[in-house]
């Protein structure tokens, strides 16, 4: 009988957490790591922190219990022993190897979750390489100027190749800062994950110059199975790169992508403690992507084409909301619209099946309703001559709307705020909301 003991992941004291961690994989324990609102009460525990019950069937630790979200708004946990986070760090390792980069000399920065993969792994590579490690607390890369000065006090700061791992929404923030952009500029590698790459930044980022490696993976492969080099980024590479050494790519009928490789999550695991097969017979792990590849001489290159599980049916077509999402947000760019964040939504309509809901927040109309119905109107003009399927019937204003730091977004928190909404239980930023739905 075995269960898992959770650790709460402090942003505050990420070296803390990391000690208490070690501990107890020193001890063979498996280890759920849960994150904690920084903003919150440190004395307080998350709803997800009880302690699962025992079950049958657990293999003998040590090794962690992750959290994955999903596009879709699951979740999930997966059980990785601590071999498949050290097989993942050597096939890094070795990646880095190729293109003449000691990892054992490396600086890595770290601005992401450590409760995810994402930020967990960064500081997993440092310490098995040997190589530098340093937090990046959440609060200074909202902050450039601090960001920049901060760092280049570190000894070694540009005497070591420097390593950092970013998500698309944190390399956009930065890059439209001066200073932020030097910082970028210093980097002699920024793996790039989480979410798709805009085609605007990605030619902002040649633009400056920046050594970007656009890469996929997910909390079920232990973090990177594929990464583009540097120099053909630069050089107008669009893929999210070759697989590392250890990997095998397929993609089915269907477009689905599959993942191999010996790094795989043993199994998820539910609320109650039971185990569930990742995997196939064949040992393929079938993700929620769907995408193609591209042969060349020696390795095949992956394009991720979105979410499979993400789409909706309106009207007999398929949308993909997270790629109307990058859409509007481009042509808001274009357009000069103050838009910080939109999340498009399924709702159900009974001649059409489903159709698009938007939530938005703006930067920069600072509550002012009638500069947010101007926005909302220089919207609305955007989406005018997309396919009916793909227009919102209705727009919501929502200050609080922000994907996790991970930069995935909640789609249950948020249809649960939306069902809110138009229930009466929550009062809209203003009523201007309600009254725009197009017919």
């Amino acid at each position: 009988m075995t269960s898992a003991v959770a650790v709460l992941c402090d942003p505050l004291s990420p070296e803390d957490t990391a000690i208490r961690l070690q501990a107890a994989l020193g001890k063979g324990q498996w280890v759920r790591l849960l994150g904690r609102d920084p903003s919150a009460d440190r004395g307080s525990v998350p709803p997800e922190a009880v302690q699962w019950p025992e079950a049958v069937g657990w293999p003998e630790g040590p090794g962690l219990v992750l959290s994955s979200g999903g596009s879709t708004g699951g979740r999930s946990f997966c059980l990785h022993p601590v071999g498949n986070l050290e097989r993942s760090a050597q096939a890094t390792a070795h990646w880095l190897r190729c293109i003449s980069i000691d990892p054992t000399t490396a600086l890595v920065w770290n601005p992401l979750p450590f409760h995810h993969v994402s930020g967990l792994m960064p500081w997993w590579r440092a310490c098995q390489w040997g190589a530098a490690h340093v937090w990046l607390a959440p609060a200074l890369m909202k902050h450039p100027a601090r960001l920049l000065e901060r760092s280049v006090q570190h000894p070694a700061w540009r005497q070591q190749p420097m390593l950092l791992s970013l998500v698309p929404t944190q390399l956009r923030r930065l890059l439209v800062h001066p200073r932020g952009r030097r910082w970028l500029q210093a980097m002699d590698v920024i793996w790039v994950g989480g979410a798709s790459l805009p085609e605007d930044l990605a030619a902002a980022s040649r633009q400056a110059g920046l050594k970007l490696a656009p890469c996929y993976g997910a909390t079920e492969t232990a973090a990177m199975v594929t990464a583009q080099r540097p120099r053909d980024f630069l050089t107008g590479g669009t893929s999210c790169g070759q697989p590392l050494e250890d990997v095998d790519l397929q993609v089915g009928a269907d477009g689905a992508l599959a993942v191999r490789c010996d790094r795989l999550a043993l199994a998820r695991v539910d609320h109650s403690g039971e185990l569930h097969p990742l995997s196939d017979s064949q040992g393929w792990w079938w993700s929620g992507d769907r995408a193609r590849l591209s042969e060349t001489a020696v390795q095949p290159h992956l394009h991720v084409l979105g979410r499979r599980d993400g789409a909706i049916l309106s009207g007999g077509v398929t949308v993909y909301p997270p790629q109307l999402e990058e859409r509007l947000m481009a042509a808001a760019r274009s357009a000069s619209l103050p838009l910080g964040a939109v999340l498009l939504l399924a709702v159900s309509d009974r001649e059409w099946g489903e159709r698009l809901v938007a939530l938005v927040r703006w930067s920069g109309a600072d509550g002012d309703s009638e500069v947010a119905a101007r926005c909302l109107g220089g919207l609305r003009a955007l989406v005018s001559d997309w396919m009916p399927a793909e227009r919102p019937i209705a727009w919501h204003e929502c200050d609080e709307l922000e994907p996790t730091a991970a930069g995935k977004w909640e789609r249950a928190r948020w249809q649960v705020w939306l069902r809110s909404l138009e229930a009466g239980q929550i009062r809209p930023c203003d009523d201007y909301a309600l009254r725009h739905r197009d017919q």
